[in-house]
């Protein structure tokens, strides 16, 4: 019996997104608050140019998107003191919550569960009237061990 065969179509950005969406649960703006309330750790992703144009969340960890595995691996030379272990609760947070979602599929599979991201991300926060912060010069990235 011939196997059936798989598809060669190329996955879309879509396909990706709706992928990487049916294996956690998202937050509207108004639950990531009190989640955080109640100990989850708020990531913002987003690049220097956006935090300085927009502003950012009073709080918030910074770790670029580029170094958020590496940071967050609780198993990691490069983490941060907060990535303790697989069960903290990490709220990934992007400009308008696409990159977010895949950044949380990617630290599933890192064994890091309890991740997940705002929908709408930081757009639907601000939206939210939820506390949002202009500093005069935006947070640095944290770095392993800070």
């Amino acid at each position: 019996m011939a196997e059936p065969e798989e598809s060669t179509r190329p996955l879309t950005t879509g396909d990706l997104l709706a992928a990487a969406r049916a294996g956690f649960r998202r937050l509207h703006p108004a639950e990531a608050a009190t989640a955080i309330t109640r100990g989850a750790r708020l990531v913002d992703t987003r690049p220097h140019f956006q935090r300085a144009a927009d502003g950012e969340i009073p709080g918030a960890i910074v770790i670029e998107r580029n170094h958020l595995e590496w940071r967050l691996d609780p198993a990691g030379l490069a983490r941060i003191p907060e990535a303790t272990g697989h069960d903290v609760a990490w709220i990934v947070l992007c400009d308008e919550g696409y990159s977010s979602s895949l950044a949380v599929a990617s630290l599933h599979r890192i064994g890091l569960d309890n991740a997940t991201d705002v929908i709408g991300g930081f757009r639907a926060w601000k939206q939210a009237d939820l506390p949002v912060i202009n500093p005069g010069r935006p947070t640095a990235p944290r770095l392993p061990g800070n």
